[in-house]
């Protein structure tokens, strides 16, 4: 960013620049041009219609730069936002059950904490948390904001947006981390728009430009074809959702403990809409469990037809794993969406997938690339699926997975 300066001695007062700048930026004084830095945009049309080369545009000094990513960040953040400070994380939970992503993001929040030389906050809402609150302190956090208020027993969406909004706009953090969950997805929603600043949804990479302080929130774009990294760098504070099981949970040290912050929520039942009557649980959800999987058994296209996923299930019989599939499996109608791997999926972090049959788009890789060994099984080489497999067999997968079921059946019987 920057804005027109005035070669003075080279001004000869003809004023067309005057009568050229859109924005009303220049004028005239004593029959020089003067600019206001405000209003200028740096549009340029000014430079070309000066007859001297009396105009030149001069931008700031770029504050932070991450090459790797190809950005430039260029920041001039006001007063009243550069005083936003800290990294805080939102710990979800539910019938007092903190949520795994939220324990998974203050492993990351603490490492972008460090590089920004700040601390770590955690954020608990709810009624009856104090257990979630040591939980917090245990996991990494220096600072436990808590409001426990009978209002915020289960969630909805204006008393927690109303609980949220009030701790930001007192205590001012610069990154606010939530899960991209149903309740994170909804939540921060609600909470970027209240406090007017930008969100990223769906990350699967954090990191942080140092120099600037800006956050670089990368996550799958156009259908995941791409991988995009989107910054926030003029409004505070920087708001993400990463998804479960994309990042790693950290040191849980239960020695470590603290004093909450604790906040009044202020706001009566009497005043808020809508009721919660009941929670109906979802009961697909509870047969179909990707997220807390140790091995998944996954299929794609080159299962061929949803009687190929029949040998796929064999398979995760003899191994006491989870069934997934592909997209494209998916939209095939093999397999129901409850099984769906990737970025419209789950996100998933097994010790063991087996890719089967799937070629490897990027849409499929950012749900499952971070597992911790994959086995792909594809008949082309060249498939995108080998790049982030541990080990890779190139055949029929309709004759190597049955042969790996005969062979893991007799080690099971021996």
């Amino acid at each position: 960013m920057g804005y027109v300066h005035i070669k003075k001695e080279k001004c000869i007062g003809c004023e067309q620049c005057v009568v050229v700048c859109p924005f009303e930026a220049l004028f005239m004084k004593d029959g020089i041009v003067e600019v206001i830095p405000d209003k200028c945009k740096e549009c340029r049309k000014c430079l070309p219609a000066c007859p001297t080369e009396a105009l030149y545009l001069e931008r700031r000094e770029r504050r932070g730069q991450r090459p790797e990513h190809g950005i430039d960040v260029t920041v001039d953040l006001p007063p009243e936002l550069a005083r936003y400070k800290g990294v805080w994380v939102m710990v979800e939970q539910q019938d007092g059950t903190p949520h795994s992503v939220s324990w998974e993001l203050m492993g990351e929040g603490l490492k972008i904490s460090q590089k920004l030389g700040v601390e770590l906050s955690a954020v608990v809402l709810g009624e009856n948390v104090d257990g979630i609150r040591r939980e917090a302190f245990q996991y990494g956090a220096q600072n436990v904001y808590v409001i426990d208020d009978p209002v915020l027993k289960d969630y909805r969406t204006y008393p927690y947006t109303f609980a949220m909004t009030k701790l930001v706009n007192k205590h001012k953090p610069e990154i606010l981390l939530m899960g991209a969950t149903s309740l994170g997805r909804d939540l921060a929603g609600a909470v970027a728009t209240s406090l007017k600043t930008g969100l990223t949804a769906d990350c699967t990479k954090l990191d942080v430009d140092e120099a600037a302080r800006v956050l670089l929130q990368t996550r799958p774009a156009f259908g995941g074809n791409i991988m995009a990294t989107i910054l926030c760098a003029n409004h505070r504070p920087q708001m993400s959702t990463v998804r479960p099981r994309v990042m790693s949970r950290p040191y849980k040290d239960e020695s470590r403990d603290g004093t909450p912050i604790v906040e009044q929520l202020g706001l009566a039942e009497e005043k808020i809409r809508t009721k919660f009557i009941e929670f109906i649980p979802d009961a697909v959800a509870h047969v179909v469990n990707l997220d807390d999987a140790d091995i998944i058994v996954a299929g794609g296209r080159g299962v061929g037809c949803d009687e190929g996923f029949s040998v796929l299930k064999e398979l995760a019989e003899v191994l006491g794993a989870e069934l997934g599939a592909s997209r494209a499996a998916v939209e095939a109608g093999w397999i129901d969406y409850e099984h769906q791997v990737g970025q419209t999926g789950k996100t998933v972090r097994p010790k063991i997938y087996f890719a089967c049959g799937i070629s490897g788009a990027i849409q499929h890789l950012v749900g499952m690339q971070n597992s911790d060994v994959i086995i792909a099984i594809n008949n082309d080489p060249n498939a995108a699926i080998f790049s982030v497999a541990t080990y890779g067999i190139v055949g029929d997968m309709h004759k190597i997975v049955p042969e790996l079921i005969k062979q893991f059946k007799d080690k099971k019987n021996k």
